[in-house]
């Protein structure tokens, strides 16, 4: 089976990004972006783990790795989106709206 896919990256200054350019060029991706690669991706079983897996024997995977999938899951005809590596951060736009504050300072 095929299913459509986008993948965002993001492995620190000292990650395997020539690994994971040479996965993806094996894979016909489109680039769409700083950090972000289209790609039709055949798997047989389950994508993410079909996925997970392909990506580990391809490049060096460390804490700073960080590899977000957006897809759409063929039972459901619903877009999804998860880390298969990595986790959420803190966004860089964090802070700039500005909130109404709650609480009054005191002086001390």
């Amino acid at each position: 089976m095929k299913s459509a896919i986008w993948i965002s990256y993001d492995f620190g200054v000292r990650g395997d990004y020539e690994g994971f350019y040479t996965w993806l060029d094996e894979h016909d991706a489109v680039e769409c972006g700083d950090s972000l690669a289209y790609l039709k991706y055949e798997f047989s079983d389950d994508l993410i783990e079909a996925l997970k897996g392909d990506i580990k024997e391809s490049i060096d995977i460390t804490k700073k790795t960080r590899i977000y999938v957006i897809w759409s899951d063929n039972k459901t005809k619903k877009m999804k989106g998860r880390f298969i590596f990595g986790t959420r951060k803190s966004p860089p736009w964090s802070g700039y709206a500005v909130s109404e504050s709650e609480f009054e300072d005191e002086e001390i």
